[in-house]
C-alpha cells in the first residue's frame, strides 16, 4: 500500500508554494470570549477554488509522469475534490474527466466545467460515481485519481497543518472535517511529526458516519446512505489508507447533527463573517460542542471549504 509521510509533506510544501498563498489563521477575540477557548480558524476556503483540497491537486498534477499528462486523468467527487483537479489541470495543461453523481451540486458542477473539466453524472451518490471511473480509466487510458488514495493527494492538503504549526507553535487541538479523510491524515502525520502533545479531533456528520463507525469497531464499516447537507462529509466508505492513519493517530472523532451543521454556519457568519459550507463548519459546530473539554486551549478548527451553494443557504437561513 501507498504511503503517507511527513517527508511528502514537507517536500510538497516547496511545490504549493509556488502556486498557492499560505492561508490565514486567525484568531477570533468574540468567538473565543462566547467558547471559553482560544480560538483560531484556518481559512481554506480563501484558496482559488474556495477548498482545502486544491493543495494536494496542485501537489498530484505536479507529480504526475508527462506521459500520463497527455492522457488526462479521471475522478469522482461531490464538488470540491473534483474543483481541485479541474484547477490544477488546467494549470498543467492536462485534460481532467470528473464523474459527479445525479443530483449534485449545480453550482459546484458549473465551477468544475468553468476550470475546463469534462462533466459526467452517473449513479445515485459519490460512492456510485466512482464506480464509472474503472471504466473510463479502462477505455480512454486515463489516471484514476482516488479522492483519498493518492499520497499525494494527502501530502499537498498536509501542508496547511504545516502552516498552523508555523504561526501557531503552541496549539493544542486541532479540529478537521472527515469526509475521506485526506485533510485529518495530514494533521495526523505533521502533528505526530512536530508535536505528539496536540490532539488531533475529527468531525463527521451524524448523518454520515462510516468513518466514525469503523474507528469505534476497528474495521471497515460502510452505510447504506450518507444524506447530510454537507457535501464534503457525505461518503458511506471508509478507505484504507486514510482509515489506517485515522485507527493510529486520531484522538476523537465527533459527530454532528444536520442541525449542528446549520447552526455552525450561522455561526461562521455571525463571528468570522465568512460564508462556509456544511463541511467548512464542521470544526466548528464540534468545538461548540466540545467547548467545556477544550476550556483555556489553544484550539485551532479548519474552515475546509466556501461552497455553499444559494439552496442550502436559504434553507438555513430559514431555520434560523
Amino acid at each position: 500500500m501507498k504511503t503517507v509521510t511527513f517527508h511528502g509533506i514537507v517536500a510538497a510544501r516547496h511545490i504549493i508554494n509556488k502556486y498557492l498563498q499560505p492561508t490565514p489563521l486567525r484568531y477570533y477575540h468574540e468567538l473565543s470570549d462566547e467558547l471559553g477557548f482560544e480560538a483560531y480558524i484556518k481559512h481554506e476556503n480563501h484558496l482559488p477554488t474556495r477548498s482545502f483540497k486544491v493543495r494536494g491537486g496542485i501537489n498530484f498534477m505536479f507529480n504526475l509522469p508527462a506521459e500520463q499528462k497527455k492522457q488526462g486523468v479521471v475522478t469522482a467527487t461531490r464538488g470540491n475534490h473534483g474543483q481541485s483537479i479541474a484547477y490544477a489541470a488546467a494549470q498543467f495543461g492536462v485534460k481532467a474527466t470528473i464523474v459527479v453523481p445525479h443530483g449534485n451540486n449545480p453550482e459546484k458542477n458549473s465551477a468544475m466545467q468553468a476550470f475546463g473539466a469534462e462533466l459526467i453524472e452517473y449513479g445515485n451518490d459519490f460512492d456510485e460515481a466512482r464506480e464509472l471511473c474503472d471504466t473510463l480509466q479502462a477505455e480512454r487510458g486515463l489516471y484514476y485519481i482516488h479522492p483519498c488514495m493518492e499520497p499525494a493527494l494527502v501530502h499537498g492538503v498536509g501542508t496547511y497543518s504545516l502552516e498552523i504549526f508555523e504561526k501557531l507553535p503552541n496549539v493544542n487541538t486541532i479540529i478537521v472535517p472527515i469526509g475521506g479523510g485526506s485533510g485529518v491524515c495530514g494533521a495526523i502525520t505533521v502533528a505526530k511529526a512536530i508535536n505528539p502533545n496536540v490532539k488531533v479531533i475529527g468531525v463527521q456528520a451524524e448523518n454520515a458516519p462510516a468513518v466514525y463507525r469503523s474507528w469505534k469497531a476497528g474495521k471497515h464499516v460502510e452505510t447504506d446512505t450518507c444524506d447530510t447537507i454537507a457535501d464534503g462529509l457525505a461518503t458511506r466508505v471508509p478507505f484504507p489508507i486514510p482509515f489506517s492513519i485515522i485507527s493510529d493517530g486520531i484522538d476523537d472523532i465527533v459527530l454532528v447533527s444536520e442541525e449542528e451543521i446549520q447552526q455552525g454556519i450561522l455561526s461562521a457568519l455571525r463571528y468570522t463573517h465568512n460564508l462556509a459550507e456544511g463541511a467548512g463548519v464542521a470544526a466548528l459546530a464540534a468545538a461548540i460542542k466540545l467547548s467545556d473539554t477544550l476550556a483555556g486551549q489553544n484550539v485551532a478548527m479548519i474552515m475546509s471549504g466556501g461552497n455553499l451553494d444559494l439552496d442550502t443557504l436559504k434553507e438555513v437561513l430559514t431555520y434560523s
